[in-house]
């Protein structure tokens, strides 16, 4: 595991400071679209709308089985191919997990939101925010546009970070790259919608359970960035929002990371919401923070972010040294 920590740590250190390469993927397609077309094709051909429920649950969870095992099974065969060029090998393993992370692409997105806010008004807002969430942009304010941009920052932060570094740290590349497909998976399939209330099911349930640890571990550590920041009170008042209000969330894990940035930056975030043209009437986090946000509360957000993922590279190096003296 001691290995999986040091590859991480350079991992890491190259998402941040060099993020995804954008010109790359213009040529070939991004390992996660091919994830996304291997979904696509499984519920292609196993998605019957002339199949009973009970069948639709059972081919979902054959099809996400498949799918996971497919997945780990590549990332076995990358591994065992990259130990036959060592020292290189893990160098380009590293550069492989880096294209799984998303630091430096996360606070690019959000940031344009808050640039926009400041430059091109809420058309121009609108548009950047509707790059990074699924709710309709059009119904949203400057102030409704903020909160989103924050909340789409805290919950990726565990879901584009904190969950594949976890996996991978835990199960190497074959746990890397079967927590991208079954993300991948819960964010193409995983909807309480007609088509994929039953096939979906497992998609989603199974994306809860491989999220259960990271969200809650990506909830300290924005508390304890808080701390950082803003100071001993901010992360006190993180963690205390954090514990009182996460299970609010309709989601069993975003609310953990949600939760601690609205307390660390002392805005309200979630409430009542459009996706669709539906309303989703969702409870507050922080209900007594400020709701007014703006583009100052997206750049607080995106300095507790930094320092967020400085912390926990930090401590991937701090892990790594101590299981050497171990």
């Amino acid at each position: 595991m001691e290995i999986n920590l040091l590859i991480l740590f350079l991992a890491l250190l190259a998402d941040r400071t060099f993020g995804d390469p954008d010109g790359l993927w213009r040529k070939i397609p991004h390992p996660v679209v091919l994830f996304g077309k291997a979904i696509e094709l499984a519920d292609k051909q196993l998605n019957k709308a002339s199949d009973s429920d009970d069948e639709r649950r059972r081919d979902g969870f054959l099809a996400m089985l498949g799918l996971l095992v497919l997945a780990a099974f590549i990332g076995f065969l990358v591994h065992l191919a990259l130990q036959t060029i060592q020292p290189f090998g893990g160098l380009i393993e590293a550069l492989i997990v880096a294209v799984f992370l998303a630091q430096k692409s996360l606070g690019e997105h959000v940031e344009r939101v808050a640039i926009a806010l400041r430059e091109e008004g809420i058309v121009g807002a609108r548009r950047a925010v509707s790059m990074i969430v699924g709710r309709d942009p059009e119904v949203l304010d400057d102030a409704a546009v903020s909160r989103a941009a924050i909340e789409s920052l805290a919950e990726n932060t565990s879901d584009g970070i904190i969950a594949p570094a976890f996996w991978y740290a835990l199960l190497g590349l074959p746990g890397l790259f079967a927590y991208k497909m079954l993300n991948t998976a819960d964010s193409m399939i995983g909807h309480l919608n007609d088509r994929y209330r039953d096939f979906g099911r497992f998609a989603a349930k199974f994306d809860d359970v491989a999220n259960w640890i990271p969200a809650r571990l990506t909830g300290l550590l924005i508390s304890a960035a808080a701390w950082v920041v803003h100071g001993h009170d901010a992360a006190l008042r993180s963690f205390n929002v954090m514990m009182r209000d996460a299970r609010l969330h309709r989601s069993p894990n975003a609310g953990w990371p949600e939760a601690a940035m609205a307390g660390a930056i002392e805005v309200a975030l979630a409430g009542p919401r459009v996706y669709g043209g539906v309303i989703a009437n969702e409870p507050m986090l922080n209900g007594a923070g400020r709701r007014d946000a703006g583009a100052e509360n997206i750049e607080d957000a995106l300095n507790i972010f930094s320092v967020t993922t400085g912390i926990f590279t930090a401590a991937i190096l701090a892990l790594f040294l101590l299981g050497l003296f171990l």
